[in-house]
């Protein structure tokens, strides 16, 4: 630890997904210190809300795709090097990076090269069982440790030499699990008795511009077959204006969310959602709200991927339990039509319905690791591989 007797940890999260993580992240590591620590490094509003100033705004980095991120690729290298040296200025006590390892491995492989003697470890794994086995073979070049969310992962990678540790999956922590969804509805004045939808496009603006009109649409055919049908759409500052600006000639009754509590109120009123894949489908799943999965891709970039990725899911729910228990509308199958058939499955309660609440249930034990959260776990590892 340096001197200054103040524990200083960098933190890079690349997106919303990691940018949640290192917000819970933050508080577990500074009440495992006493508060005695300084954190500095790359976040969004979650992670500044605990007190980080970013160097720069992550949504520059919140580019999906294998075509699409092409564009980007001049001004993410400048962040990079404007992240090393930034870290070079600060000289923290450990790096820890979290998920978006396309941006991170970048960061961490340039740290080596400065033979900084910084600790550097990797929270998140990167999908190593769907594509790019590779990785897991050389990831120890670059990071002392990795910390994953998933149980099954550390086998892949302890065989190639670095130190890897499943800590549990933060989502289990996630405060949706304790939001009142009867005082959000009574917030936004909505009845009891009306239905309400939750519509989640992503966090990528990729992803928006491509999937929210498909999803406004089912939206407006599943309002037409019932009118006291409400729509809600939880939103992320990293896409929130554009957002807005799909929705400016909406004609739907619909409420856009941009905070925290109001997302996981409405979850919790929920009796369905329609979601992008990702993280967001896990906290559904423990919240056990009803929902499908539907996404698609530039379709050079589907093309790619159907010969680079090869698993049976793209949903963390249906690959943790080797079953199709939630609907995946992918591609071509990612219509308004198609996910009106799917939400309507699922609003009569039936075996669709149950099928999905069975799987949520062995899906939240998975997901456990121990007495302590996940971020009080990975806290103390990257505390005790800071020295502390």
């Amino acid at each position: 630890m340096t001197t200054s007797n103040k524990l200083k940890v960098y933190l890079i999260a690349g997106e919303a997904s990691g940018d949640l993580l290192g917000s819970r992240l933050m508080r577990a590591i500074r009440q495992k210190t006493g508060g005695n620590v300084e954190f500095y490094g790359l976040g969004g509003d979650t992670m500044e809300a605990e007190g980080l100033r970013p160097l720069f705004d992550i949504s520059e980095l919140a580019v999906m795709g294998l075509v699409e991120v092409i564009p980007s690729i001049p001004r993410v290298l400048r962040r990079i090097k404007e992240t090393v040296a930034d870290i070079m200025k600060k000289r923290p006590d450990i790096v820890v990076t979290i998920d978006s390892w396309s941006f991170c491995s970048r960061v961490h492989k340039a740290l080596r090269r400065l033979n900084t003697g910084i600790k550097q470890l990797h929270y998140v794994a990167p999908q190593v069982w769907a594509w790019k086995k590779r990785r897991a073979r050389t990831m120890y070049k670059y990071v002392d440790e990795l910390l994953t969310l998933l149980p099954n992962e550390p086998a892949y990678f302890t065989k190639h030499h670095l130190k890897t540790v499943f800590v549990g999956h933060p989502v289990i922590e996630s405060a949706a699990l304790q939001a009142d969804g009867r005082a959000f509805r009574q917030k936004f004045s909505i009845a009891d008795d009306q239905q309400i939808i939750s519509i989640l496009p992503g966090s990528r603006h990729t992803e928006v511009c491509r999937l929210l009109p498909d999803f406004l649409r089912a939206a407006r055919m599943l309002h037409e077959l019932n009118p006291d049908m409400y729509f809600v759409l939880p939103t992320v500052k990293t896409v929130a204006a554009r957002v807005r600006q799909m929705l400016k000639d909406c004609d739907l009754p619909l409420t856009v969310l941009e905070t925290e509590a109001d997302r996981y109120g409405a979850f919790q009123a929920s009796s369905a959602a329609i979601a992008a894949s990702g993280t967001v489908a896990l906290e559904l799943a423990i919240c056990h709200i009803p929902h499908i999965i539907a996404y698609k891709v530039a379709p050079l970039t589907y093309l790619l991927a159907k010969h680079l990725v090869k698993i049976k899911y793209v949903n963390l729910t249906n690959l943790m339990l080797n079953r199709g228990v939630v609907p995946e509308l992918l591609q071509e199958k990612c219509t308004p039509q198609n996910i009106v058939r799917e939400i309507l499955e699922l609003l009569k309660n039936g075996r669709a319905y149950e099928r999905q609440m069975e799987g949520f249930a062995e899906v939240k034990q998975l997901l456990s690791s121990g007495e302590q959260t996940p971020s009080l776990n990975a806290a103390d590892e990257i505390l005790r591989l800071a020295g502390c």
